[in-house]
């Protein structure tokens, strides 16, 4: 898509290095008094609390721990708060414009460069020594280098010289530093997994995720603003645009992301951040924001929003998400798409942007700043689709009306067990009612070594047991892009909606499946119906259909209540009846706790699962749930 078509033109179509001004610098006063005064003043006041700051070490054993334990956010949390200390006083900086921060911005900048490697514990894999400490010597370009060079990019860009004023050595360190560990390890290595270019003796085939645009816009910004030779200046866009091109082509026809909306953010979003720049940086000669596959990819936040804060979170994904009022409202201008800036508006007005700082990364920051009374001044909506059907990662919700969060909604998913961020979830059904959630995926609890190790499905929310799916024979789904989904089909209408999948390769020979046909069923207004219709070879041990719910639940007769219950902070869980067929079914209920703080943040302190045991194990037979207000 891109490199095709713009590969040959870059030499005549790219600003050239020190005349590309893509958002106003320390010396456009009036641009930066411009900013609404209480983003200034939060600003102000951040950049304030960071004078002094006394840069935290990152020693050794801090590192280390991730080796050791499989903690992952000590190292993070002190590292993030570095980063964030800098991004705040240059911000405060460029609003100022007295001097006054620079001598910490001084000391942020040198303290980064000091470091030995720009990355996080957990992404040591890519060096050759793996976990452990970083060897110097073997250049690795993980996320977290890139956000790095971004960051330093950006305070090169905006300072300029000022910095000089405190020493001019300060830009040539950063120069250097950007060239070596980023630059220059990107223009000559085609070995990065995250590229897709070439298989890699340690990473296989090229598969590309989220890594992919988030690392080339960064790459992008610092190759754009700091690398001066032109030739390796248009040899590092090309590359990238190849590398886009592996990820733009990862995707199916209908724009859906598999790694679920609390991942759109830093997938199709940070693909937005590259095609900003690009456009930009070409004075609009690239553009590719009126193909179907873009416009599909950026109005997947949208279409997978189920009300409010709660969005559908198959995978790693939790059900809240806040997605950046910036990015939707300019994606969705770019796109053409009124619907999608309305709904960055409205998440403008759900964060009350505009009263506070904008956060974020300083990249990002910039053009949210400097677009921020646009989308002050747009009219907030959420579009609320009534149906939605992605053919390709096979997505289906529907709700009974557009537009609002009243009455029914309903999401389910097909897929395969090797998606990225995958979870062994194939055929996994939510409910909400009123827009609230009833029954719901559990999420992801904060990523430690083990979430992305060969021990990742001991991990009890990855496990199809703890989804709305069966357990076939005792036997559970496995990971592999051969256990999927199959005659998959969906049969939208007015009056109802129904998704189909039989689920029989989900699970592995041994379960002993001939076909498990599953329907699910939206009829507007009344109810949402499970049904499953099952032939098996033989019956050999337990069949059970599990369901996870953060309502308090009660048997009553022949029902199950699902009752509005309070959670987190102050939450309410939407109310239910769940209709079983008692003669088939012994039901139990299991308080499950939580003690991670990131799914406690979600769904407080504990989920329920309910379990359907089978009374009288038979080799054919059809189960059928129905859910009422």
């Amino acid at each position: 898509m891109l490199f095709e078509r713009y590969a040959d033109q870059l030499e005549n179509v790219l600003i050239s290095h020190g005349q590309w001004k893509p958002y106003p610098t320390l010396q456009d006063r009036d641009a930066w008094a411009s900013l609404p005064e209480p983003v200034q003043n939060a600003h102000l006041k951040a950049g304030e609390n960071a004078l002094g700051y006394e840069w935290p070490g990152l020693p050794a054993s801090l590192f280390l721990q991730f080796a050791r334990n499989g903690n992952r956010s000590n190292y993070q949390d002190v590292r993030n708060a570095r980063r964030n200390a800098l991004r705040d006083l240059v911000i405060a900086e460029c609003l100022e414009n007295k001097g006054r921060f620079l001598d910490d911005i001084a000391n942020g900048i040198w303290t980064t460069c000091e470091e030995t490697y720009w990355g996080v514990p957990a992404h040591l894999y890519m060096q050759k020594k793996g976990a452990g400490l970083p060897d110097s010597h073997d250049i690795t370009v993980d996320l977290f280098v890139a956000e790095t060079l971004n960051l330093l990019t950006w305070v090169t860009y905006l300072l300029g010289d000022t910095l000089d004023s405190v020493s001019d050595l300060i830009r040539p360190r950063i120069l250097d530093e950007a060239q070596r560990r980023v630059i220059t390890p990107c223009l000559e290595r085609d070995d990065f997994w995250w590229m897709g270019i070439h298989n890699h003796p340690n990473y296989g085939e090229p598969r590309v995720n989220n890594w992919t645009p988030w690392i080339c816009s960064n790459w992008l910004t610092g190759v754009l603003v700091l690398e001066k030779d032109p030739l390796r200046r248009i040899e590092a866009v090309d590359k990238i645009l190849r590398c886009l091109d592996v990820f733009i082509n990862s995707y199916h026809s209908d724009g859906g992301c598999d790694e679920g909306p609390g991942y759109w953010g830093r997938a199709a979003a940070s693909l937005f951040d590259n095609l900003e720049l690009l456009h930009n940086a070409t004075n609009g000669t690239i553009d590719v924001f009126t193909q179907p596959l873009i416009r599909k990819m950026g109005q997947f936040i949208y279409r997978a929003q189920v009300d409010d804060d709660y969005f559908v979170n198959f995978a790693d994904a939790s059900a809240i998400v806040s997605p950046s009022a910036s990015l939707t409202y300019r994606y969705g201008k770019a796109i053409g798409d009124p619907n999608m800036a309305a709904f960055g508006a409205w998440a403008a007005q759900k964060s009350n942007l505009g009263q506070s700082t904008l956060g974020d990364s300083l990249g990002r920051f910039l053009p949210a700043a400097f677009t921020l009374n646009n989308l002050l001044n747009t009219k907030p909506k959420t579009p609320l689709p009534r149906d939605v059907w992605l053919d390709g990662i096979q997505f289906f919700a529907a709700r009974d009306t557009a537009g609002t969060g009243e009455g029914f909604y309903v999401a389910a998913k097909g897929g395969h067990n090797a998606e990225s961020h995958n979870h062994n979830d194939i055929g996994n059904v939510i409910v909400y009612i009123d827009g609230k959630p009833v029954l719901v995926d559990a999420g992801v609890e904060t990523y430690t070594a083990k979430t992305f190790s060969p021990q990742r499905y001991d991990i009890w929310t990855m496990q199809s047991a703890y989804h709305t799916v069966p357990t076939i024979n005792g036997i559970q789904q496995l990971p592999g892009r051969e256990f999927a989904a199959s005659r998959v089909s969906y049969t939208p209408g007015e009056d109802q909606v129904e998704f189909f999948l039989d689920l029989a390769n989900a699970y592995p020979p041994e379960a002993g499946i001939k076909n498990w046909n599953r329907t699910v069923c939206l009829i507007r207004g009344e109810e949402v119906t499970l049904t499953d219709q099952f032939d098996l070879k033989a019956v050999l041990n337990e069949m059970s259909m599990h369901m996870i719910t953060p309502c308090d639940v009660e048997i009553q007769g022949d029902t199950l209540a699902l009752k509005e219950t309070t959670f987190g902070k102050s939450r309410l869980t939407g109310s239910a009846t769940v209709h079983y067929n008692t003669e088939l079914f012994d039901v139990s209920i299991e308080k499950i706790p939580i003690t991670d703080t990131r799914m406690k943040s979600v769904w407080g302190d504990h989920l329920n699962r309910i379990t359907f045991a089978e009374k009288i194990r038979k080799l054919h037979d059809t189960w059928q749930f129905r859910i009422t207000k």
